[in-house]
C-alpha cells in the first residue's frame, strides 16, 4: 500500500476489519519504541548529572584550587547546583517543542514527521556521547546537549496527535494508552539501562580513569549517551518504511522532502525559543541583581509567549490559517484550569522523573553539608530503584482513566488522587528532614521510597482522570488543541522541579521544595472541586 493513503475510514466497520486495523496497528507498534526512545534521551539527564558527579565531571571549575579549601567546598557546591540545570533545560526544550509539535501532522504527514524528529536524536545522542568521553568537558557543550535533548519531549505531541488519526473512536483509548504508556517507560526503561551500561568500557574516554582513580565501581560514562545510537537509527528506518500519512491527520498530504522541511521549519521555531529560555536561565547573572531564584519563573512564561509569537507570525500561508484556528482555544477559561490541574500530574511526574536519582543521592550518599565529596559508606543503591517510580507511574496512567469511565468522572478520580499526593508529598518532605537531621540517613531510606513511589502513582492516576476529563469540558473541535496545549505546558514540569530542587539543596532545605509543592497540589484540589464538583460547579462532574 502507498505511503500516502487518501481514503482512510476507521469508522466504518467493513474498512476497519478489512484494511485499517492491519495498517493502524503496524504504524501503533512503529511509533511507540521511537517515542520510547524520544523519552529516554529526553530524560537521561536525571540520571547522567547522578554519574557525573560520581565520575569527576567538574566543568573545570576546581581546576587550581587546593582540595578541602572553602573555595573549594564553594566550587564543588555551585558545580552541584549547575548539575540540576541540565535536565532543567532539557526539561525547558522539551516542553517548549510540544507546542510546535502539537501542530505537525496536519502541516507534514504522520510518516514524514515520526521518522524526522526520531532521527534528530542523533544529534543530542551523539553530542552527549562525545561531551561524556572527556571529563573536562566544558558546562555550556553539555547546556547545548541538554537543549537538543529536548528534541525528545517534544515528540510526544505529535505522536499521539498522530496515532489518534489511525483508530476509531471504540479504540482510542487502547492506542493513545498503549502509546503514552509504553512511551513513557522510556523513562524507566533509561534509568535502568544506564546504571548497567556504565560499567564496562565500550568507547575510550578521560571519565574512566577519573573514576577508577576515586574508586568508582564503573567506567564507561560515555556508554550513558552512545547506547541509544543504534537504537534510534532502527526506529528511525522502522518509522520510514513502516508507517502512513493518512488524510484525516494531513488533508493537504505533501510528498515526504515537503513533510519534512516543514516538520524542521516549525522545530527550528521552537528550539529558537527554547535557546533564547536557556540563555536568558544561565547567561544572565540573575544572582547579580539579587533574583537567582526568581529566574526561572521570569524565564518560563517569556518562553511561552515567544514560542506563541515565533508560530503566529514566524509562519505564512496553510501553516499560518492552521495555526490561527488551533490558538482560539487561549481565550476559553476552561483550558487554562484544566492547564493547571494537568501540570499537577504530568508535571510532577516528568519533573520527579529527571530528579529522583539526583536528590537521593544528595540526601543519602553526599550527605555531609560540610563536606560534598564525603561519601556514605552505607548509602543504598538508589539505580538499583530509582526506575520503578517512572516505571510505576506511567503503567498506572491507563488505570486513572478506566477508574474515571467506572464512576463516569474524570473530576472525582482527580479529586482522590490528588489528595493522596498531597499526603504522599508531605512524607517524602518529612523523611527528607529526618535524614538530613541523622548521623545514619540510610535508615530513612525505605520510607523515604515507598513515599516518594506514592507520589509517582498518584500523578499517573491523575495524569489518566485529567485526561479523561478534557473531552467532556470541552467541544470536538477544542478538545484536540487543549490536549495538546496541555500536554505541553504541564511537560515545564521537568524544567520547574529540577530548578526548584536544585536551589532548596543548594540552600540546605530540599523539603522546601516539597512543601512548595504540596501547597499547589492544594490549590489544584480547590480548582477542581470550584469548577467541577462543588455547588457553583461549571460543569458537572466531567
Amino acid at each position: 500500500m502507498s505511503v500516502n493513503i487518501k481514503d482512510w475510514n476507521v469508522e466504518d466497520q467493513g474498512f476497519w476489519e478489512s484494511t485499517g486495523k492491519k495498517i493502524a496497528n503496524r504504524n501503533l507498534w512503529s511509533s511507540i519504541p521511537a517515542l520510547l526512545l524520544a523519552f529516554s534521551v529526553w530524560i537521561m539527564w536525571g540520571v547522567l548529572i547522578k554519574y557525573m558527579k560520581d565520575f569527576g565531571f567538574n566543568f573545570g571549575m576546581t581546576h587550581g584550587l587546593v582540595a578541602g579549601s572553602d573555595e573549594y567546598i564553594n566550587a564543588l557546591k555551585e558545580v552541584n547546583n549547575l548539575y540540576y540545570t541540565l535536565p532543567a533545560i532539557a526539561g525547558l526544550a522539551g516542553a517548549t517543542l510540544r507546542l510546535p509539535n502539537s501542530f505537525l501532522i496536519s502541516l507534514g504527514g504522520g510518516r514524514n514527521v515520526v521518522f524526522i524528529t526520531t532521527a534528530l536524536l542523533l544529534i543530542p545522542a551523539i553530542g552527549t556521547g562525545i561531551a561524556l568521553s572527556d571529563v573536562n568537558s566544558p558546562y555550556m557543550f553539555f547546556a547545548i546537549m541538554a537543549l537538543l535533548s529536548g528534541l525528545g519531549g517534544g515528540n510526544f505531541s505529535s505522536s499521539m496527535s498522530n496515532i489518534s488519526f489511525f483508530f476509531p473512536k471504540k479504540a482510542q483509548g487502547y492506542a493513545l494508552g498503549m502509546n503514552a504508556g509504553l512511551g513513557n517507560l522510556g523513562v524507566a526503561v533509561m534509568q535502568k539501562t544506564i546504571p548497567f551500561i556504565v560499567t564496562f568500557s565500550l568507547f575510550g574516554g578521560t571519565a574512566g580513569a577519573i573514576a577508577t582513580a576515586k574508586g568508582a565501581p564503573f567506567e564507561g560514562m560515555q556508554n550513558a549517551a552512545w547506547i541509544w545510537v543504534p537504537l534510534i537509527v532502527l526506529a528511525s528506518l522502522a518509522a520510514f518504511f513502516g508507517m502512513n500519512n493518512v488524510s484525516t491527520g494531513t488533508p493537504s498530504m505533501p510528498d515526504t522532502a515537503k513533510g519534512v522541511s516543514k516538520t524542521l521549519y516549525m522545530i527550528l521555531l521552537g528550539l529558537v525559543a527554547a535557546g533564547i529560555g536557556a540563555f536568558m536561565l544561565i547567561g544572565i547573572p540573575w544572582d547579580s541583581f539579587g533574583m537567582k531564584d526568581a529566574a526561572m519563573w521570569i524565564v518560563l512564561p517569556m518562553v511561552i509567549v515567544i514560542t506563541v509569537l515565533l508560530m503566529k507570525y514566524g509562519t505564512t500561508g496553510d501553516i499560518k490559517e492552521n495555526l490561527n484556528k488551533q490558538f482560539s482555544i487561549l481565550g476559553d477559561k476552561h483550558n487554562w484550569i484544566m492547564t493547571i490541574i494537568y501540570t499537577m500530574t504530568f508535571g510532577s511526574f516528568i519533573g520527579f522523573s529527571m530528579v529522583f536519582p539526583k536528590l537521593a543521592q544528595d540526601i543519602f550518599v553526599y550527605s555531609n553539608p560540610l563536606d560534598p565529596e564525603w561519601v556514605n559508606p552505607n548509602a543504598p543503591n538508589i539505580m538499583l530503584w530509582a526506575f520503578l517510580g517512572p516505571m510505576f507511574g506511567a503503567l498506572v496512567r491507563p488505570i486513572g482513566g478506566i477508574l474515571a469511565d467506572k464512576v463516569n468522572s474524570g473530576a472525582k478520580i482527580t479529586m482522590w488522587s490528588t489528595i493522596f499526593q498531597i499526603i504522599a508529598a508531605l512524607t517524602v518532605a518529612y523523611y527528607v528532614v529526618q535524614a538530613r537531621g541523622s548521623e545514619t540517613p540510610e535508615s530513612y531510606w525505605w520510607p523515604f521510597f515507598g513515599a516518594f513511589m506514592v507520589l509517582f502513582l498518584t500523578t499517573g492516576i491523575g495524569n489518566g482522570s485529567t485526561f479523561r476529563s478534557i473531552p467532556y469540558i470541552f467541544s470536538k473541535e477544542k478538545a484536540g488543541p487543549v490536549l495538546g496545549w496541555t500536554a505541553a505546558i504541564a511537560a515545564y514540569g521537568a524544567f520547574i522541579i529540577p530548578n526548584v530542587f536544585g536551589q532548596q539543596v543548594t540552600a540546605g532545605t530540599p523539603e522546601y521544595a516539597l512543601y512548595g509543592f504540596a501547597v499547589y497540589y492544594f490549590l489544584c484540589l480547590i480548582l477542581n472541586w470550584w469548577y467541577y464538583q462543588g455547588p457553583k460547579r461549571e460543569v458537572d462532574n466531567p
